[in-house]
């Protein structure tokens, strides 16, 4: 019998007790297999592992298969394109790509620096490249709405490459690698952004290309699930570095997918074996690793390890003695044979065995060095891909192992700093023409010249055949959505516009949900909502969505819920447009991606709403949100429980000072911080307009509270102010000293009672403005300063906003918002001259307490505005500053307080 007939040898026959007993068991599901398939088998395992644990034994989990193919050789598929014409396209894209880099670094910098660039992560994936472009990635038609590719981040080179074949880049863009400034560059990693119309996804920084394929894939369920769109057809395809997966984002999703079943998801993690510093698992087996993770959250692992050059060896392998020394080889071995040679392979491989050694004997050391890996061999690939589109039920896993810096011969094959590889001498770039027989004389090589056949050479022909067949080239972005889409006017939203009846109080959370609700019913734009919440909703007073639009959830509701008695009781539906995310924000939030680039991923403009603590937005996520910026996504962010002081009993974790600063730093994210509700609803019907009638590329996120207090309605005349960043909300008091009072979000309200002290405590009058975006204040005094700068003889030249309504007054300028001073503080340019400007704000960590003490705490309350207003006006000379102190002894402040910046 075998000796190494079990787990590729990991049991040995030396510690069997009874062999004949153990090759009767061999034989018996040998037969299964051969007359009733592997299903078969599997379940008959089952049964035994599952009754031999009910009787006692202990029997260990393993998720781990050999460290050998899936797919055997007699299961793989033949190979339906031509294999030489597909080889040839192959070997063009990566000299193509190759050239761009190298062309690029060539260049003198003024500061010495170079522009970067990366040839070894595509050279290792070129052969499944190739063969999803030529066999299986579908263009979007009438017919097919497209598969959606998720490029590895690093390879953006190969697909500029290959464009250029198609003839969709030019020469002049190649050589514009990496020099975007003066336009029809290509951008460094797939941006959509910078290059609209050709990349859909960044996947750049690593591991966000994995979670929101996911989710993506997710979505496409449930644009199906609600008939909105057929993506029955669709599949989305992830690739992915083996390192990559070492990020939390790249696994941290996995369990969702196995659980919604998302056959439509096929991930493949490129198991070069390499990261930037050296070998992902130089100890272990990244292969082994990862399908242990997939297999045991529930996906289907096709492992594609070894190439067809190994099919023989492996067959006359009848002690298993080879698949035992590939079990026990670790990835840092099987990096260093492939940067160096076959005898380096001869002696340090098969020479751990005599018998190795012998089945090796007649094979040259150029025999050896040919045996390839599963990754580079397009039989093995094409069977892999195929099994994974052909599988229903789970989402698939590709585990495929290749060389970083394939081609890339001594200086840069399998070698540790080959991710880094972006210049090459002449010798390594004749080497590489040699390689892959590149028809360049040797005297262009210094040139480093693209390569293209002629358009009716044999090579071209197919290449644009496969694509026409798929539906065209890929990739390829959607800049707008065909279909047009009309939103409600401000009108529709009146029972929000209006003032709140006497005593009765509500948030401004309490008002998004009544404008969403207002949506919710448009007939035109009600079912393209898609509400997103992180296991939130009754924070946020949504529970009500639950019965009323019902919770996606693919299976339906299997159970009766507990709360079925009460009127909002908890439903899950085949069909539901609430996404429940539960506590996942960077869940929820790839979602709120999907949605939000719908119009170009799916011709279907879809209106995420997605709500969540505001504290756990941009600072827990804010990698997504600028991602979300590169892929020009539009929908809503609502921060709730917004505001240092607003969320009273939750502490330093839990209460937000500083979200809308980093909001600030994504350009298109357009951010408010509403106090009222009608400011609520002015800022998102006018976002809707911008967004889904005008299909504006910019996202909006606003602030929510859940302080209940009263709200004053919309006056006439209002709305631009509300939009653009500032309205005067009330005058008061008759005194000759005036002061100007700005304020946001729950701070505004201490403002306006801060103005009643002023009048009634020292007799000033003042202004109260409500800010409800301090940043698009900024963002159009800066539009104002620049234009100023470059057109300096400008009579007309355009005056900021926020300078434009206060020239019209007079007296010192206060601001105060529950965020940090620098919120307030971007505006501070544009005060007019002459004009002084203080700050308060929530700067230090939150804490727990009373909104009040809070409030004292930040020195944000109304005894410092008006403190604050009072130190204004005594240091332009208006008042004696023996007022100011009588004010703090007055209001009972503490001089001697500790700072709340280092509290």
């Amino acid at each position: 019998m075998s000796s190494f007939a079990l787990n590729g040898g990991a049991l040995s026959a030396a510690n069997d007790e009874d062999t004949l007993e153990t090759q009767e068991w061999l034989d018996a599901l040998s037969a299964v297999l051969d007359r009733e398939g592997p299903q078969r088998a599997h379940y008959l395992l089952e049964r035994l592992i599952d009754q031999a644990r009910r009787s006692g034994a202990h029997i260990p989990f393993s998720p781990n298969t050999a460290y050998v193919n899936t797919i055997p050789p007699a299961l793989e598929p033949a190979h339906p394109g031509n294999l030489e014409l597909e080889s040839r396209i192959r070997s063009y894209v990566r000299w193509n790509a190759m050239a761009m880099v190298v062309k690029a670094n060539k260049h003198e910098t003024p500061d010495g620096g170079g522009l970067g660039g990366h040839i070894a992560s595509f050279a290792s994936l070129a052969t499944m490249i190739g063969c999803g472009q030529n066999h299986f990635w579908h263009a979007e038609t009438e017919e097919h709405g497209g598969d959606l590719v998720y490029f590895q981040g690093h390879t953006s080179p190969g697909m500029y490459g290959r464009a250029y074949l198609e003839g969709r880049l030019t020469e002049e863009q190649l050589d514009k690698f990496r020099q975007e400034v003066d336009g029809r560059g290509l951008s460094s990693y797939p941006h959509p952004k910078l290059m609209p119309e050709f990349w859909q996804f960044p996947t750049v920084s690593m591991g966000l290309g994995p979670i929101m394929a996911i989710y993506q894939a997710r979505f496409l369920k449930y644009l199906h699930a609600r008939g909105i769109a057929d993506t029955s057809r669709r599949k989305v395809w992830v690739f992915c570095g083996d390192g990559e997966m070492d990020e939390p984002e790249s696994l941290g999703a996995i369990s969702l997918a196995a659980r919604e079943k998302l056959d439509n998801l096929i991930f493949v993690v490129n198991c070069n074996l390499q990261r930037l510093d050296g070998p992902v698992r130089g100890n272990g087996k990244i292969i082994q690793e990862l399908e242990g993770d997939f297999r045991g959250a529930g996906w289907n692992v096709i492992k594609l390890i070894w190439g067809g050059y190994w099919d023989p060896l492996l067959a006359h392998d009848k002690e298993g003695i080879l698949r035992q020394i590939m079990e026990e080889t670790v990835d840092g071995e099987y990096q260093a044979y492939k940067a160096n040679d076959g005898k380096f392979v001869r002696e340090n491989f098969f020479g751990k065995h005599p018998k190795l050694l012998e089945m090796v004997s007649r094979m040259s050391d150029e025999d050896i060095w040919r045996l390839n890996r599963g990754g580079h061999d397009p039989h093995k690939v094409y069977a892999a891909f195929d099994a994974a589109t052909r599988h229903a039920g789970q989402p698939t896993v590709i585990l495929a192992k290749t060389i970083k810096g394939y081609g890339l011969g001594r200086v840069g094959q399998a070698k540790n700093p080959t991710h880094q590889q972006k210049k090459l001498d002449i010798d390594a770039i004749r080497e590489f023409r040699d390689r892959f027989a590149i028809p360049i004389p040797d005297d262009q090589l210094e040139k480093l010249p693209y390569y293209k056949p002629a358009d009716d050479a044999p090579e071209m022909k197919y290449m644009h055949e496969r694509r026409k067949a798929l539906g065209g080239y890929l990739p390829k972005r959607r800049t707008k959505a065909d279909e047009q889409l009309k939103v409600p006017t401000l009108e529709a939203f009146k029972p929000v516009l209006e003032p709140t009846s006497e005593g009765r109080e509500i948030s401004t959370t309490q008002a998004f949900v009544r404008t969403l609700n207002q949506i919710l019913r448009d007939k035109q734009i009600g079912p393209r909502v898609v509400p997103i919440l992180a296991d939130e909703s009754r924070t946020f007073g949504m529970e009500g969505l639950f019965r009323q639009i019902g919770i996606y959830a693919p299976e339906g509701q299997k159970y009766v819920p507990v709360d079925k008695d009460q009127v909002m009781y908890y439903k899950e539906s085949a069909n539901g447009q609430l996404l429940q995310e539960g506590i996942n924000e960077a869940g929820a939030m790839s979602s709120w991606i999907a949605a939000a680039t719908s119009y170009s991923s799916n011709n279907r403009i879809m209106i995420p709403f997605f709500i969540y603590y505001s504290m756990f937005g941009f600072q827990r996520i804010g990698d997504l949100a600028w991602a979300a910026g590169d892929m020009r996504a539009r929908g809503f962010l609502l921060g709730g429980t917004a505001g240092r002081t607003t969320l009273n009993g939750e502490g330093l974790q839990h209460e937000d000072g500083h979200s809308h600063i980093l909001a600030s730093t994504i350009p298109n994210c357009i951010s408010y911080d509403p106090t009222f509700a009608h400011e609520v609803a002015v800022i998102i019907q006018h976002g809707l307009k911008r967004m889904v009638e005008d299909q504006e590329d910019v996202y909006y996120y606003l602030t929510l509270m859940n302080e209940n207090y009263p709200h004053p309605g919309l006056h006439a005349g209002d709305e631009e102010g509300i939009i653009r960043g500032m309205y005067k909300l009330k005058s008061h008091g008759k005194g000759k000293q005036r002061v100007q009072l700005l304020g946001s979000g729950t701070i505004l309200r201490e403002v306006m009672a801060a103005q009643e002290l002023l009048e009634d405590d020292w007799g000033i009058a003042s202004d109260v403005w409500s800010v409800t975006s301090f940043t698009e204040l900024r963002r159009d005094g800066l539009d104002a300063e620049r234009h100023a700068l470059l057109n300096p003889t400008d009579k007309k030249a355009p005056v900021p906003y926020v300078t434009a309504q206060l020239e019209k007054t007079d007296g010192p300028v206060i601001a105060s918002t529950d965020y940090m001073k620098l919120f307030a503080d971007q505006i501070r340019p544009f005060i007019p001259k002459g004009r002084s400007y203080k700050v308060l704000g929530t700067d230090g960590y939150g804490r727990s307490d009373f909104r009040a003490k809070l409030r004292e705490h930040f020195e944000v309350d109304r005894r410092f505005v008006v403190v604050a207003a009072l130190k204004a006006l005594a240091d332009e000379g208006s008042l004696p500053h023996a007022k100011v102190a009588e004010a703090i002894k007055k209001y009972g402040i503490d001089p001697n307080k500790a700072n709340p910046q280092y509290a």
